[in-house]
């Protein structure tokens, strides 16, 4: 494309102010909290999942408010978004999750998503020990592996080896790319950008751009000073 055809516009997801959510909603989530079991919200949240319309939306913020350790106000829920073990959630103020979103928690996991975090559509996350802060953007498609079988004993077959669980961390600010990959154990640091379809499999330094497969450095970004 030539730089004629390009421009620039204002950035909306982060910059609007977040509103305290509607009191009705907030009693409804708590409605369902003391109504239903676990097992039955989940199960009232297929009736809601791919729905396009008002009350799908709200039935799916409500369900999920019910169901997270934490859920903050001004959340959007696009259909198809799907999740494991949604009480070891700490939702921040201000995130959207995008259409077809599958957060896989574990049952003694922990998963924490910061605030005015926007996760594109289709985006995969290994939540057993995962941490998202505050204003990340997270391209279509990628995702993270948070957990990984150790291989040993090598006479029997890897699926039933142990599975080692490691923290990862995206830190405040960073930009994924679509259909990047990150790998257990690593830390995203802030303000670090990694490239579409890169697999990063090492911490990431703040202010970095990372690209490739396996991810190398490739520069500071503009007006970072390394020495500061």
């Amino acid at each position: 494309m030539a730089d004629t055809d390009s421009r620039l516009v204002k950035a909306i997801h982060g910059l609007h102010e977040v509103k305290p959510d509607p009191e009705f909603e907030i009693g409804l989530a708590t409605h369902l909290r003391e109504t239903y079991k676990r097992e039955e919200l989940i199960e009232l949240y297929a009736r809601f999942i791919n729905g396009e319309g008002g009350v799908d939306t709200l039935m799916r913020r409500a369900i999920w408010r019910a169901l997270a350790k934490k859920f903050g106000n001004g959340v959007g829920i696009s259909s198809g978004a799907h999740f494991k073990h949604p009480e070891t959630f700490e939702i921040g103020n201000g995130i959207f999750f995008g259409e077809g979103t599958f957060i896989q928690g574990r049952f003694d996991g922990t998963c924490v998503i910061g605030d005015n975090t926007w996760i594109g559509p289709q985006s995969y996350f290994d939540a057993r020990n995962l941490i998202i802060e505050e204003s990340v953007g997270w391209g279509p498609g990628a995702k993270v592996l948070g957990s990984t079988h150790l291989g040993l004993p090598i006479d029997v077959p890897i699926i039933q080896t142990d599975l080692e669980i490691a923290p990862v961390v995206i830190g405040a600010w960073a930009d994924v790319g679509v259909n990047a990959v990150i790998l257990p154990g690593v830390r995203i640091g802030k303000g670090s950008i990694i490239g579409a379809g890169a697999v990063v499999t090492e911490d990431v330094p703040p202010f970095a751009v990372m690209a490739g497969v396996p991810a190398r450095f490739l520069h500071w970004r503009e007006g970072y000073n390394e020495q500061t």
